[in-house]
């Protein structure tokens, strides 16, 4: 187990902003960051980072904590696996004492897969740089393709040996077990004979975005066995091709910094850019892009350029993904190599100087690459040339934002020799025909309901008390050691016999005045998460003398501590807007006002009051009380207590 110590210096060091910017690209907005969200699908940010309070929250899925948190969430981390990733990230020596074997045992099926995983690739590095076999072969090859020995160890390539059960006796040996070595696809076993599956292949492990390996790419280098070329993990609990981009692991930074994303096809592509000193590039590794890695990139850059071979076979059947990216709202280039070459063979023969030219120099518009590429084709055939502009504007049709449409029918027009209204009108049809289409499907998919559940609508009711709490929460965590003055009142009665509500002014720190009214009250909250909130938030402002939000968040349930995250980000969530472009000045909530103290505390008295009343008018109308003179007396000092809090709420009953 990792020792308290640690655990304390690594939420000491870890800043929450820096974590975060390595998956999602974030950018200031006031004294927070922004960005969009990992945890799902949007084109508008609703993802935000606290740098001063050390937390982030999710507003699209609800998720929010610390930096611990988020690591757990984004890469399904365990609690002691995202203090290890974060202690690597700040070199902090982890101590640790030792674990028991029922703590061994209680290891998930996917963190054991992980383990597998992590194992085979060290297995195959080892086997790559210290057997025979793998030096002739496997180095051999690697160096053939120009790698360098830093290269190769900084992607972890190592290499399968040419034996049926090499990894998979290895690991046994070493107590892995072989259901694991299964679910991960690294042994197959046939009629109870089991081989490794990468037998004789070069490999490439695929990291997650944290450096997880996740699966692998294995090449085989005798052409003469009837074998796929390239071989991959099959789909598992841990690894998904289609929602993986080879590289991201180590281009990501760049990608941020450059703000622009280079998307090759194979392994050696990325590697050999590199090496070469182009980082910010990531492969969707022989597969077909989809929608899922395509965002992956969006949370880095809004930019990608596409690098296609110079010979590229189906080159037009390629371009389909530039049109899947648009429709991400993404913005495109696409760059063509010269004849004969790709993305590894230009690194290869060129300086990082003379690639950074040719691809600053020739990466186009996609409507300038399309229309060249696709006019050849069209050889002055009017038919063919519509068909191509055609082609195009499916293409712009595909962009989500309706300025960058018309600025791209715009260059299309002079581009393609076309009038404008032409080029909208095809473009009108093409987007009325795909609503058309969109509405079909929406509603093929919505189940048939029956009449009762068609008449019948359900809205969700809002709880009064549970938000009154909710606020309560909220002003604790935000101002809860912050001292203000506080205005209340005393009942006098003045010489006309009237009651009279006199002022007087008390200064407290905000916890105390909440505790003290409450406490008068005798006030329990109904929301459990809150009353542990509650209680924990008083403890901790009563007894510390510096109330520190974030380490008060780590020592929280994760269930509770999300809620405490979500509650005190709800006062920044107006910095994800622009407000101030619309000419719309928002408040900002820095400064405590203390009336919405004394606001909340009286809503909350009010509420109890009137739900006092409605239980003896419900006591009265059963008629089960044996004196009913007192319950309707007692009702009537409810009333009066009702109506004085609505005169200091400056309210009309």
């Amino acid at each position: 187990m990792i020792t308290k110590r640690t655990i304390e210096k690594v939420f000491d060091t870890a800043r929450v902003e820096e974590v975060i910017g390595d998956f999602v690209n974030l950018k200031k907005s006031g004294s927070n960051f922004k960005g969009l969200s990992p945890f799902s699908e949007e084109k508008t940010p609703s993802f935000m980072v606290s740098p001063v309070k050390q937390i982030w929250k999710d507003f699209s899925s609800g998720k929010g904590g610390n930096a611990v948190s988020f690591i757990m969430e984004h890469e399904h981390y365990s609690y002691p696996e995202a203090i290890r990733y974060l202690a690597k990230k700040y070199n902090i020596e982890i101590e640790e004492t030792e674990q028991t074997s029922e703590e061994k045992e209680k290891a998930s099926e996917r963190e054991s897969m992980f383990l597998v995983s992590k194992f085979a690739n060290q297995f195959f590095i080892d086997q790559l740089h210290h057997s025979t076999e793998g030096q002739t072969i496997g180095l051999s090859y690697f160096k053939e393709r120009g790698f360098t020995t830093e290269t190769i160890k900084k992607f972890d390539l190592g290499y399968s040996p040419d034996q049926w059960e090499a990894l998979t006796k290895a690991a046994i040996n070493k107590a892995y077990e072989k259901k694991y070595l299964e679910a991960t696809g690294l042994t197959i076993t046939k009629d109870q004979k089991s081989f490794d599956r990468f037998k004789g292949r070069v490999m490439f492990p695929i990291h997650s975005m944290s450096g997880r390996v996740l699966g692998f790419g294995g090449r085989i280098l005798d052409n003469s066995k009837k074998a796929a070329k390239y071989l991959n993990s099959p789909e598992s609990e841990i690894y998904h091709k289609s929602k993986i981009l080879y590289g991201l692991y180590y281009g990501k930074k760049a990608i941020a910094q450059q703000d622009n994303c280079y998307l090759v096809e194979g392994y050696t592509d990325v590697i050999q850019l590199h090496q070469a000193g182009i980082e910010n590039v990531v492969s969707s590794s022989g597969t077909a892009l989809t929608d899922q890695q395509i965002r992956l990139i969006n949370r880095l850059t809004k930019n990608i350029t596409v690098l296609f071979d110079g010979d590229a076979a189906g080159l037009r059947a390629s371009l389909r993904s530039v049109n899947m990216i648009l429709a991400q709202d993404m913005n495109v280039k696409v760059c063509m190599f010269p004849e004969g070459e790709d993305p590894d063979s230009f690194a290869k023969a060129n300086s990082t100087h003379v690639i950074e030219e040719y691809l600053e120099t020739n990466a186009k518009d996609f409507i300038t690459f399309k229309a060249s590429l696709l006019i050849k084709e069209a050889e002055n055939d009017p038919i063919k040339t519509a068909e191509v502009i055609r082609d195009i504007v499916e293409s712009i049709a595909q962009v989500p934002d309706q300025i960058k449409r018309e600025l791209y029918i715009r260059s299309c027009s002079k581009l393609m020799d076309v009038s404008e209204a032409v080029l909208f009108s095809s473009l009108d049809q093409i987007l009325a025909k795909s609503s058309r289409d969109q509405r079909k499907k929406n509603k093929s998919q919505v189940p048939q309901l029956s009449k009762v559940e068609e008449t019948t609508t359900t809205t969700k009711k809002i709880n009064p008390k549970i938000e009154l709490e909710r606020i309560i929460i909220g002003l604790l965590l935000k101002y809860g050691d912050q001292e203000a003055e506080f205005e209340d009142f005393l009942i006098e009665i003045d010489e006309k016999g009237n009651e009279v509500l006199k002022p007087i002014i008390k200064t407290h720190k905000v916890y105390e005045k909440i505790y003290l009214d409450l406490q008068s009250d005798e006030i329990e909250f109904t929301d459990e998460n809150f009353k542990l909130l509650y209680h924990s938030l008083i403890d901790g402002l009563s007894t510390q003398k510096e109330f520190n939000v974030s380490k008060f968040t780590s020592k929280l349930d994760q269930t509770i501590a999300e809620e405490a995250t979500s509650i005190l980000m709800n006062f920044e969530r107006y910095e994800l807007h622009n407000w101030e472009s619309q000419n719309i000045f928002v408040k900002h909530r820095d400064k405590l006002e203390p009336a919405e103290v004394t606001e909340t505390i009286l809503n909350l008295r009010r509420i109890l009051i009137h739900q006092k009343v409605d239980e003896m008018g419900e006591l009265l109308k059963s008629g089960d009380h044996e004196n009913p003179t007192e319950v309707l007396e007692e009702t009537m000092e409810y009333k009066q207590l009702e109506v004085l809090i609505a005169r200091k709420l400056n309210r009309i009953i």
